[in-house]
C-alpha cells in the first residue's frame, strides 16, 4: 500500500475516529485505526466494540492496500507535523509502515487486517433524514440531564422516540438521572412513524455531536431495535444501542401545578449564580422565597456565611418557599434561548416544570430539594 495524503485532511479525520478509540484497551486491535486506501480515497475506521466509526477522504493512491495502526500514535505524528505538508505512507508485507514528510520518518509497528473487528449493521428497518441543527438542538438540550450512574445503565443515554403531542407527530428526546427530566421535541421525519424507542448511549450522543458541529447537511438516520447508524459527508458513524426499558418518563412530569412564575432568563441565572457561591460543595442548595411580584434567592453554608438577592418577576399566587440544586437550576436556564423561562410550581415537595414562555418544544423537570 502507498499515498500521499494532505497533513490537514489527514487531522481533520483522523480527529474523528481516534476519540472513539479507548485509551486503555485489553485486546490490542482495539486500539488501531484500520486504514485502506484505494480509488483516490482513504478509509478509516476505529471501533471500540460498541461504537463503529469510518471516515473517507481524498488521497493520492499509488498502490492499494489495507493496514492497522496505532491510532494514538499516529494521530500525535499528524497533528505535530507542519501546516501544509503533505505526508508519504508506505506499507510492506513486514507488520510496518513508514510515513514520511519533509524530512520527518517514522516507522509504526502495524496489525493483521484480518484481527479487526467488523460490526455488522445487520437489518436496519427504519431510515429517514434528520437536518443537522435539528440533531444539535435535540442533543444539546437533553444530553446534560444523561445520567452517570452506571448502575441505572438504562438511563445512560438519550431516549429517542415518535410522540404525539395535541395530534401533532413529533420526534421526542429525552434524558433525565433521577433528580431533572429534559424533554425536546422536532417535526417527526418523513420515515420515522412506526421506529421503536430507542436509547442512545452517552459515549454515541458524545461522539456525534463533535462530528456534526459544522456540518449543514442533513443527516441519514438508519436504526433497528439494537443499532442505530449515522450517515453524513463521507462519515459512517454505527452504535449498539443500549439494552434497557426507558422508564415511563410522562408519568413524572406533574399536570397539577398551578403556581406560575416567569422571570427574565439571563438576570435569574446571573443571580443563581452568584448567590450560589456561598451554598455548600456537596449539596449547592438554593432557596427561592415566592411573594407577590417578588422572588428572594437565599444560600447558606456553615463555613462560608449567607447571601440573598432579589429580583422583580411576574408571580401572582401563594407565597412558597422551594429549594433546588443551583447547578441543575443553571444547567436549565442555560438551554433556554428565549428572553423569559416559566417556573409551573405546586409547592415545596412537588418537582417544578421549567420551560421557555414561546416556544413549547422544550420542557424540564427539576426536583426540588430541603434547604
Amino acid at each position: 500500500m502507498k499515498f500521499t495524503i494532505e497533513r490537514a485532511a489527514l487531522l481533520k479525520s483522523l480527529g474523528h475516529v481516534q476519540s472513539v478509540v479507548e485509551r486503555r484497551n485489553t485486546i490490542p486491535i482495539l486500539s488501531n485505526v484500520r486504514i485502506e486506501a484505494g480509488d483516490g480515497r482513504l478509509s478509516l475506521n476505529a471501533t471500540d466494540m460498541d461504537l463503529d466509526i469510518v471516515d473517507q477522504v481524498p488521497a493520492e493512491v499509488a498502490t492499494p492496500g489495507a493496514t492497522t495502526a496505532p491510532a494514538l500514535t499516529l494521530y500525535e505524528i499528524v497533528r505535530k507535523l507542519p501546516d501544509g505538508s503533505d505526508i508519504e505512507f508506505e506499507s510492506a508485507d513486514d507488520g510496518e509502515m513508514t510515513l514520511r514528510s519533509g524530512r520527518s520518518r517514522f516507522t509504526l509497528t502495524c496489525l493483521p487486517t484480518d484481527d479487526f473487528p467488523v460490526m455488522s449493521g445487520g437489518d436496519m428497518g427504519h431510515s429517514f433524514s434528520v437536518p443537522a441543527a435539528e440533531i444539535r438542538g435535540l442533543v444539546d438540550r437533553t444530553r446534560f440531564a444523561i445520567s452517570t450512574e452506571e448502575t441505572r445503565y438504562y438511563l445512560n443515554g438519550i431516549y429517542l422516540h415518535a410522540a404525539d403531542r395535541d395530534g401533532t407527530p413529533v420526534l421526542r428526546a429525552v434524558a433525565t438521572d433521577g433528580h431533572r427530566l429534559a424533554s425536546v421535541e422536532g417535526p417527526l421525519p418523513s420515515g420515522a412513524d412506526g421506529m421503536p424507542g430507542i436509547i442512545v448511549p452517552r459515549k454515541t450522543v458524545g461522539e456525534l455531536r463533535k462530528l456534526i458541529e459544522e456540518t449543514t447537511d442533513d443527516i441519514a438516520v438508519e436504526l433497528s431495535e439494537t443499532k442505530i447508524r449515522f450517515t453524513f459527508e463521507g462519515v459512517i458513524l454505527t452504535s449498539k444501542l443500549i439494552d434497557g426499558t426507558f422508564p415511563d418518563y410522562e408519568r413524572v412530569i406533574p399536570e397539577g401545578n398551578d403556581k406560575v412564575l416567569v422571570v427574565d432568563c439571563k438576570s435569574f441565572a446571573d443571580a443563581v449564580d452568584r448567590v450560589s457561591a456561598i451554598s455548600t460543595e456537596k449539596s449547592r442548595a438554593i432557596k427561592l422565597a415566592l411573594n407577590s411580584g417578588t422572588l428572594v434567592l437565599s444560600a447558606s453554608s456553615p463555613d462560608s456565611g449567607t447571601a440573598t438577592e432579589e429580583l422583580e418577576v411576574a408571580y401572582e399566587g401563594d407565597e412558597i418557599e422551594i429549594g433546588f440544586n443551583s447547578r441543575y437550576l443553571l444547567d436549565i436556564t442555560h438551554q433556554i434561548e428565549g428572553d423569559s423561562a416559566r417556573f409551573t410550581l405546586a409547592d415545596a415537595a412537588a418537582p417544578t416544570i421549567l420551560s421557555e414562555t414561546d416556544d413549547a418544544s422544550a420542557l424540564y423537570v427539576l426536583m426540588p430539594m430541603r434547604v
